[in-house]
C-alpha cells in the first residue's frame, strides 16, 4: 500500500512540476501603434470588435489566426500567434492579453503587440505577407556577462543560429540552448504560422543578425513583423511542449529535470515514513488566507457569507463534469446540493494572477451589497481550500443565452415571456446605476451572464469586472475589460467607463432577444456585418420586420416588438450622449 501512495504521490508531483513549466508569458516586448487615426471611429469600432473576436477563436483553436473583417477603407485586418512552446491554455491567457492591450492603440489605423509569449498584430491594409515594418528592433538587456564578454558572444552567437536554423526547417518555430564551459544561453525562434518558408527565412536571417548586437547583454529580443527571436541566459520556454532543438545542449535540462523527480520520490518517501511514525499531519495546500493574512477570513466569517470548502467540494460530488453549469472569465460554475438539499450554483476560481484575486474580493464585496430582485443573490463563499469559491443561488434554467439562441422547440421563448426578461434587465440596471447605495457599472451585461429562474424572470450575474463609484464622478478611465460585441465604441477607444457602457450593452441584448441572433458570430466574413449593422440596416430601408425571430413574430404584437427594437437601437448610438439614462424608463 505504501508503495502505491509513493506511486500516485510521484504521478502528482510530475503534474505539479510539468504545470509549474508551463507559463503564458504576458510580459509586454514591445508596442507600436501607427499616429494616423481611422477616417471613421464608429464605423471602425464596428468592425474592430468583431475581427478580434474571429481572431479570438482561431487563436483558441489553432493557437494562431488571421482575420479581415469589414469592408474599406474601414476593414480591420488582424493577425495573431502564440508562440509553439505554449499550451494550449497558456496561449488562451497570452491571446487575452493582446485582446486587452492590443484596442490602446485604437483609435489609429495599426498596431503590434510584442508580448514574451503571443504576438498581435491590425491594420486597415492586407499586411499578412509582410516581415518588415520601419519599427523593426531588437530589445537588449542593460545587464551584461562581464566576467567573459566574447566567450558569452560565440555562445549566444551558436544559439541563435541553431534556433534560427532549426526553424527555417521545423514549421517557423524552434527553441534550443547552447554552452561553452560555465555559460549557457537559451534561444526561441517563431516565424508567424501565414509566412511561406521563404519569407520565414529572410525574417529570420534580419532577426538573428539584429539580436546579435545585444551580446554581450544577458538578454536580448529581436521584434520583427514578421517573426520573433530571443535569447537569454534563463530557461524561459515551456520544457513540457517542446522538443529540443538544441544539437544535444538541452540534456541538461531533463538531467535537472531527473534531479527534481528523485529529488521529489526521496522526499515522498520521507513523508511516507514520517506519517507512518506519526511525525507529521497532513497539511492543506496554500489557500487566500494563508497568502493574504487571518484578516481575510474573519472578515468572511464576521458577513455570515463563510461556507468550507470540504462542505462544497462535497456538494458537487467533488467538482464533477457531470455537475458543470457553464465556464466563466475566470472561473467555472458547478451545481451543488448542500447537506440540507438545498441546490446551489459554484463558482470555482482559479486565482492564480492578482488581477483574478482582485476581481474574486471584487465580486463578493459588490454583491454582497446590492438586492433586488432582478440580480442574482450572493449566499457565501469560501477561502479555506485549494481554490476560492463563491456560492450563489441555483437557478433550474440557467443562462438566456440557451434559449435565444436554440433552436429546439421546447427551448422557445415567446414574446411576451422575452419583453418580461428585457423589462427585468432594465429594472436591475436601473437599480445598480441610480437606486444602489453605491454606483455600480456591471461592464460585463451579455445573455450568458442573465440567469432564468422557474418563472423565467431574470437574474443578473457574474460581477467579477465590475466597478463602482462616487455619485459625484462622471466617469472612470479603466483598461479594457468585457465581452467584445457588446463593447461601447468609447469605452473601446478612450476607456472612458460610464452608466452608458452599460447601456450600449443593453440595446446590443435586447436586439439578440429580438432577432434570436448573437451579435458577432465566430466567423464574419469581410462582407458581413454585425447584428447591429444589420439592424440599422434595416430600420433605414423600413423593413423591421425581416430580423424580428420568426418563431415569435405575431400580428398582434409586432407594434410593441418594434417599439423595443427602436430602444434598442437607440441604447446603441455611438453618441453616448444620445443614449437614454434610464433604461428602465425606455
Amino acid at each position: 500500500m505504501g508503495c502505491v501512495r509513493i506511486f500516485f504521490l510521484t504521478l502528482a508531483s510530475l503534474s505539479i512540476l510539468k504545470c509549474a513549466m508551463g507559463d503564458p508569458r504576458t510580459s509586454l516586448a514591445g508596442q507600436f501603434c501607427s499616429n494616423i487615426p481611422v477616417s471613421s471611429a464608429t464605423i471602425n469600432a464596428e468592425y474592430f470588435v468583431p475581427a478580434m473576436d474571429n481572431l479570438s477563436s482561431q487563436v483558441n483553436a489553432n493557437g494562431h489566426g488571421t482575420n479581415i473583417t469589414g469592408e474599406n477603407p474601414n476593414a480591420v485586418y488582424a493577425l495573431a500567434q502564440c508562440y509553439g512552446d505554449l499550451s494550449q491554455i497558456d496561449c488562451k491567457l497570452c491571446f487575452s492579453e493582446i485582446r486587452s492591450q492590443l484596442p490602446k492603440c485604437y483609435p489609429q489605423i495599426g498596431g503590434l503587440l510584442f508580448l514574451d509569449g503571443c504576438f498581435g498584430r491590425y491594420e486597415n491594409f492586407s499586411f499578412f505577407n509582410e516581415i518588415f515594418f520601419p519599427n523593426d528592433t531588437a530589445v537588449c538587456s542593460f545587464h551584461q556577462n562581464s566576467s567573459n564578454p566574447s566567450v558569452f558572444s560565440q555562445v549566444v552567437k551558436e544559439a541563435v543560429g541553431n534556433v534560427s536554423l532549426n526553424a527555417k526547417n521545423d514549421k517557423g518555430f524552434a527553441v534550443g540552448s547552447s554552452s561553452i564551459s560555465n555559460l549557457s544561453v537559451y534561444a526561441l525562434a517563431q516565424c508567424w504560422e501565414n509566412l511561406n518558408k521563404s519569407l520565414c527565412s529572410s525574417c529570420l536571417d534580419a532577426a538573428a543578425s539584429a539580436i546579435l548586437s545585444c551580446s554581450p547583454g544577458t538578454e536580448g529580443r529581436a521584434l520583427y513583423a514578421g517573426c520573433f527571436m530571443r535569447y537569454s541566459t534563463s530557461l524561459f520556454w515551456n520544457v513540457n511542449n517542446t522538443s529540443s532543438s538544441s544539437s544535444g545542449k538541452s540534456k541538461t535540462i531533463w538531467i535537472t529535470i531527473g534531479f527534481v523527480i528523485g529529488g521529489i520520490l526521496v522526499i515522498a518517501m520521507g513523508i511516507l515514513y514520517a506519517r507512518r511514525k506519526g511525525l507529521l499531519t497532513r497539511k492543506k495546500g496554500p489557500s487566500l488566507t494563508d497568502l493574504y493574512g487571518p484578516e481575510i477570513a474573519l472578515a468572511i466569517s464576521q458577513s455570515n457569507l463563510n461556507f468550507k470548502y470540504e462542505d462544497l467540494k462535497k456538494a458537487t460530488n467533488y467538482f464533477c463534469l457531470s455537475n458543470k453549469l457553464g465556464q466563466g472569465s475566470y472561473g467555472t460554475v458547478y451545481k451543488g446540493v448542500l447537506s440540507d438539499g438545498k441546490e446551489v450554483a459554484v463558482k470555482q476560481l482559479f486565482l492564480n494572477t492578482r488581477q483574478w484575486v482582485d476581481q474574486f474580493f471584487n465580486e463578493v464585496n459588490l454583491v454582497n451589497q446590492v438586492r433586488h430582485k432582478n440580480l442574482v443573490r450572493l449566499l457565501g463563499c469560501s477561502l479555506d481550500g485549494a481554490e476560492s469559491l463563491l456560492v450563489y443561488e441555483f437557478y433550474q434554467n440557467r443562462s438566456l443565452d440557451l434559449f435565444i439562441f436554440d433552436e429546439t422547440p421546447d427551448k422557445l421563448l415567446d414574446w411576451p415571456q422575452r419583453f418580461d426578461i428585457i423589462q427585468g434587465i432594465a429594472e436591475g440596471l436601473s437599480y445598480l446605476h441610480e437606486e444602489s447605495d453605491t454606483r455600480i457599472i456591471h461592464r460585463d451585461i451579455k445573455a450568458s451572464n442573465i440567469l432564468l429562474d422557474d418563472k423565467f424572470k431574470p437574474k443578473i450575474t457574474d460581477f467579477g469586472l465590475a466597478r463602482s463609484f462616487a455619485q459625484d464622478q462622471t466617469h472612470l478611465t479603466t483598461g479594457i475589460a468585457g465581452t467584445l460585441g457588446y463593447l461601447a465604441p468609447e469605452y473601446i477607444v478612450h476607456g472612458h467607463l460610464t452608466e452608458k457602457v452599460d447601456v450600449y450593452s443593453f440595446g446590443i441584448l435586447v436586439l439578440e432577444i429580438i432577432t434570436g441572433k448573437r451579435c458577432s458570430s465566430s466567423i464574419v466574413s469581410a462582407s458581413e456585418h454585425s447584428l447591429l449593422a444589420k439592424v440599422w440596416n434595416n430600420y433605414k430601408a423600413n423593413s423591421l420586420d425581416n430580423i424580428i425571430d420568426k418563431k415569435i413574430y405575431d400580428n398582434n404584437a409586432r407594434d410593441e416588438i418594434i417599439q423595443v427594437v427602436l430602444i434598442g437601437l437607440q441604447c446603441t448610438q455611438g453618441d453616448p450622449q444620445s443614449r437614454p439614462d434610464d433604461v428602465e424608463g425606455r
